[in-house]
């Protein structure tokens, strides 16, 4: 309601009311504010930026609300936010039971941190005078904070550290061969021909995932489907990551493919600027699909999807 009030109040979503008064002054670009059926903000969740954004974030927090010199937020309300307003629980083993502010949770360690879905976390310091950024896609949430109090918060030290020239290069190794491996199989099978053009048709489903159109065009191939009513295409490459052109209303993506055999096709859809991943197989038989689908993560029906449809031929 509160969201809806600011609103009809300014005559401007809440990501257009913030962009001159946060976003921009903190050089974030292109947020993305996921709304409900009127175009609302959801306010609580939903803000997609990247995981650099995060870290200027709480950078702004750990500096009391000032950026560039400039005052964005009241210091009062930086530490009101912060600090434990609700009780939420009792075990000093756990970071969700440390207190909760306003959008923020106390964590161990005199830390505190906004968090998002399957381990987006904004984890900030004050102690250490650092702030965290992790952009994660894991069910267990805890575990991601495990790791940063087992391993980074031990790093700490008031006094620079000695240079270590083979650690540095042995991270850096480590980060260029970094890499999500696309669809693995065969670039090509003799089932191409018949499904070329073709669409088929989906019962209704929780998914609600209408159809699926295959096309191959200059050697291009491409997959189009209609998910409640709205219509993507995604170039897909075989051995490699396509990226879809980039519109305002879509996340940017990356999609692979690769023949698991004759019948079977595996399609590697990424968000790449998240840490989500969605595997799409396709099992055809004489005018029908039998479609699986799996994410890494997601909530209810988003995460394994089962369904058969039927060529409009």
């Amino acid at each position: 309601m509160f969201l809806l009030f600011v609103q009809k109040q300014t005559g401007e979503a809440l990501v257009d009311y913030l962009k001159p008064r946060l976003f921009e002054p903190l050089g974030i670009a292109k947020p993305i504010w996921d709304t409900n059926f009127q175009g609302i903000a959801l306010g609580g969740y939903g803000l997609r930026v990247r995981t650099e954004d995060i870290a200027k974030l709480g950078q702004l927090y750990l500096q009391e609300g000032e950026w560039d010199g400039k005052r964005l937020l009241e210091k009062e309300w930086v530490a009101a936010a912060t600090s434990k307003q609700v009780s939420n629980g009792s075990n000093p083993d756990s970071d969700w039971a440390q207190g909760y502010g306003f959008q923020f949770w106390r964590c161990r360690h005199g830390a505190y941190r906004g968090d998002g879905a399957f381990g987006q976390y904004c984890v900030v310091l004050p102690e250490q005078d650092a702030v965290v950024a992790i952009t994660s896609g894991v069910k267990n949430m805890q575990s991601a904070l495990d790791v940063l109090w087992d391993k980074l918060l031990p790093a700490f030290h008031y006094v620079p550290l000695p240079e270590n020239t083979s650690a540095a290069a042995a991270l850096q190794s480590k980060l260029k061969a970094l890499v999500l491996p696309p669809a693995k199989g065969k670039k090509s099978s003799p089932l191409v021909e018949k499904i070329n053009g073709k669409t088929f048709r989906f019962l209704e489903n929780d998914g609600k995932f209408e159809s699926l159109e295959i096309k191959i065009v200059d050697h291009q191939f491409l997959l189009t489907t209609v998910i409640d009513g709205s219509k993507v295409t995604h170039p897909c490459a075989y051995g490699e990551w396509q990226i879809a052109p980039s519109t305002t209303e879509s996340e940017p993506t990356a999609t692979s493919y690769a023949w698991e055999d004759e019948a079977a096709l595996e399609i590697k859809r990424c968000a790449y600027e998240t840490p989500f991943v969605t595997t799409t197989r396709l099992h055809f038989g004489e005018g029908q699909v039998k479609l699986e689908q799996s994410a890494n993560v997601a909530f209810g029906p988003g995460q394994h999807l089962s369904l058969e449809g039927v060529s409009d031929e």
